[in-house]
């Protein structure tokens, strides 16, 4: 969770998984937390791009929105990549495939219109007390924040040579003289999959870590040391014990 607070509110955002048909329990465990989530939270926002052309993927969302009372939100995103006389067809496409509380074009790149969306939001939300200090940004612990920071340098430097079948573990976490040491290892399914993550003499993870590096100096405002390792785990997203120990679990 993410956390947002204005002079007009507060505003806590839950970022949910993506919505799809499930292949193996960890996306079983994925699209259940999903859409549970639509009917626990005061509005859902459905984030997606200027296109006209709305898929299988799109239109099964969309089914699930139908089955929630809870107001959606459009928020249309990269407004900073098309022509403003091509958002209109994109807007008028989804309109006519849901009935949307709001439609909020956005670039979040730009940050052009995201003020626009925080009123919007605002609107939809009850009123009640302050839930966290104005200086809160997540509720969430370092090491699961630092673990997801990995795995997504990961994935986008793997630019998709690899689908989303890797966890990230954090073995040691440890401030020494004003810096922190960071062990994680990389989780992937296959041995190739490993060759791919690691790269020709170690160039692909060397690259992860430096990026990965870079945004957790940025969130911990400090030094760090940041060691990675590969490992396989043969099917660990259909294992119930693997899950747990990479945090992907149910309330009990």
């Amino acid at each position: 969770q993410t956390v947002l607070t204005t002079e007009d509110g507060q505003i806590v955002f839950v970022d949910t998984p993506g919505i799809h048909k499930a292949k193996n329990k960890l996306g079983e465990y994925m699209v259940n937390i999903a859409e549970r989530s639509l009917n626990e939270v005061d509005v859902v926002l459905w984030l997606v791009e200027p296109s006209t052309f709305i898929g299988a993927g799109e239109r099964h969302i969309i089914d699930q929105l139908k089955r929630v009372k809870t107001p959606v939100i459009l928020v249309i995103n990269k407004i900073d990549m098309v022509k403003k006389e091509d958002l209109l067809p994109a807007i008028d496409t989804y309109r006519k495939e849901y009935d949307f509380a709001d439609i909020v074009p956005v670039s979040a790149r730009s940050g052009d219109n995201t003020d626009e969306l925080v009123k919007v939001i605002l609107k939809y939300l009850p009123y009640g007390p302050q839930f966290y200090d104005e200086d809160t940004v997540t509720d969430q612990p370092e090491r699961q924040i630092v673990a997801e920071l990995i795995r997504e340098k990961a994935l986008h430097c793997l630019n998709e040579e690899i689908p989303h079948g890797i966890a990230v573990a954090i073995d040691r976490m440890k401030m020494e003289r004003k810096v922190m040491h960071i062990d994680a290892t990389i989780i992937c399914e296959r041995d190739s999959h490993k060759g791919i993550i690691i790269g020709k003499q170690g160039s692909m993870l060397k690259k992860i870590g430096s990026t990965a590096r870079y945004e957790i100096e940025r969130m911990l405002d400090c030094k760090v040391n940041l060691k990675l390792w590969v490992k396989v785990q043969k099917n660990w997203r259909d294992s119930d014990y693997m899950m747990k120990n990479f945090g992907y679990r149910e309330d009990e």
